[in-house]
């Protein structure tokens, strides 16, 4: 493939996938990984660290809740009392050495803190978890974790997030949490859960 027609895919590609890592970017373009970060250097595109903190920075209210630091993966956008999106990188301290299989504790934790993470209110703490895991998740997958917050009618200090993790397009953890808040603070009521599940 010519040069300035991989440059167009490219971008194309982190356009439409901006979590898409430099090795996933070899498989799908058939050259080596020194090829890709030659291309991104050219292009001035950031790695998909730096993408991903600049993602951050420019889309998301700030945590109440908990210290960012305490957030299991990294959040890339929040709008508290509504949604939130964070993503984390599965790697060898979170796996099990004899499978490389991802310990569920850590795929729980990314969506319990961001189900915390999406509450307004200065203290936010799990009532109540009803979770599922739906595959396993291996070293080196990036899973995508979506929260929605729901209003639970007659109780204003608890909240209903929902939280929906993804490896690719593929679901791989549903998790449905009970949210006790300390203020019920009712600024806003929630958005729709069903609205955006992607």
């Amino acid at each position: 493939m010519p040069k300035r027609q991989r440059h167009q895919q490219l971008i194309q590609l982190i356009e439409e996938n901006p979590f898409i890592t430099d090795r996933e970017l070899t498989r799908i373009l058939k050259v080596s990984i020194q090829t890709i970060r030659l291309d991104r250097m050219e292009l001035g595109i950031p790695e998909l660290r730096e993408r991903m903190k600049l993602m951050a920075e420019r889309s998301y209210d700030s945590v109440r809740s908990l210290p960012l630091h305490e957030v299991i993966g990294d959040i890339i956008d929040l709008e508290l009392d509504r949604s939130g999106i964070s993503v984390f990188e599965i790697i060898e301290e979170h796996v099990f050495s004899r499978t490389s299989i991802a310990r569920g504790h850590h795929v729980f934790a990314q969506a319990n803190s961001l189900a915390v993470a999406v509450i307004n209110d200065a203290i936010a703490l799990t009532a109540a978890a009803d979770i599922r895991f739906i595959r396993p998740v291996n070293l080196g997958e990036k899973c995508i974790a979506k929260a929605y917050v729901k209003s639970i009618s007659g109780e204003k200090r608890k909240a209903k997030v929902e939280v929906f993790t993804y490896v690719g397009d593929e679901m791989v953890f549903q998790g449905n949490f009970v949210i006790y808040r300390s203020a019920g603070n009712t600024n806003h009521e929630g958005g729709e859960v069903d609205a955006d599940r992607d």
